[in-house]
């Protein structure tokens, strides 16, 4: 018990633990439609995606906030454009304003070099500097993205599951997924503080994705994914202070690891209830 009051009595600790835990609110809300819409490559390419307006946004002066939002928003409607007045498929989109948004990105931070430990921090997160004003900015965004979770729920359910239908229920499955984009840049935004923008994809789609392995019902895995990644954050935290490793990959780290451990305990209870087979006497 030492162990843990010990790793949580410093104040940076306790901002630490607070800013990740609010991240969490925001990945697993927007996460859970992401991998059950199998969107996972478009989150990952969001997340580096933003690198462009972090770089541009320290090399300016202005907020690394509005820097990768805008960036993210840019990424998004350029996938939509591109899908939608094109024959190129939308992982061929995703892709190439993948790799389009990273190089530019690199390319920015290669000709800022005094900029490039505080674009290093932005990138892999700095969990321990997370401040007040951090915290502040993540509420706003998490509540936004829980406001519009609520308000679209029906929308996002439909589109998730049957695209026609929601057509011909009038609730504009178009209008849904660019407000799911919107919202997955939002918590790309919310969470790359505590984790940096190339980690937050393992708490967009960890804790989901482990979660859609235990239960079924879409509010029920955005609970169990809020609990499951709450104890990645916990777990990366402790590990982090006692060990000295990186606060925001150990948490990355973990919630991945937690996908295997739940598989793997599955598939166990599977074999266990499978009925031996019949033995010739």
């Amino acid at each position: 018990m030492d162990w843990l009051i010990e790793a949580f009595e410093p104040a940076f600790m306790q901002r630490a633990l607070l800013g990740s835990l609010i991240a969490v609110i925001a990945t697993s809300l927007v996460g859970t439609w992401v991998v059950l819409r199998g969107l996972a490559f478009l989150g990952d390419a969001l997340a580096h995606g933003v690198i462009p307006g972090i770089a541009l946004a320290v090399l300016w002066g202005f907020s690394p906030i509005i820097g990768a939002f805008v960036a993210s928003l840019v990424m998004s409607g350029l996938v939509s454009v591109v899908s939608n007045r094109t024959t190129v498929r939308e992982d061929t989109a995703i892709g190439l304003l993948f790799v389009g948004m990273l190089s530019l990105g690199i390319v920015i931070v290669s000709r800022a070099r005094a900029f490039s430990t505080e674009v290093t921090a932005l990138l892999f997160g700095d969990v321990l500097g997370v401040t007040r004003g951090d915290i502040m900015n993540q509420l706003i965004a998490t509540a936004i993205v829980a406001a519009t979770t609520i308000v679209l729920y029906r929308p996002f359910m439909a589109l998730t599951f049957n695209r026609d239908k929601a057509k011909t229920l009038g609730m504009h499955p178009g209008i849904a997924h660019t407000a799911l984009l919107s919202l997955l840049a939002l918590s790309i935004v919310a969470s790359f503080q505590a984790i940096g923008t190339l980690l937050v994809f393992g708490l967009l789609v960890g804790p989901p994705a482990t979660a859609t392995l235990l239960v079924r019902r879409v509010p029920v895995i955005m609970g169990v994914s809020m609990a499951l990644g709450s104890l990645a954050v916990v777990l990366g935290l402790l590990v982090s202070f006692h060990y000295g490793t990186a606060g925001g990959a150990t948490i990355a780290g973990f919630s991945v690891l937690m996908f295997f451990v739940a598989l793997a305990g599955r598939e166990a209870v599977t074999a266990l209830r499978r009925p031996a087979p019949a033995t010739l006497a």
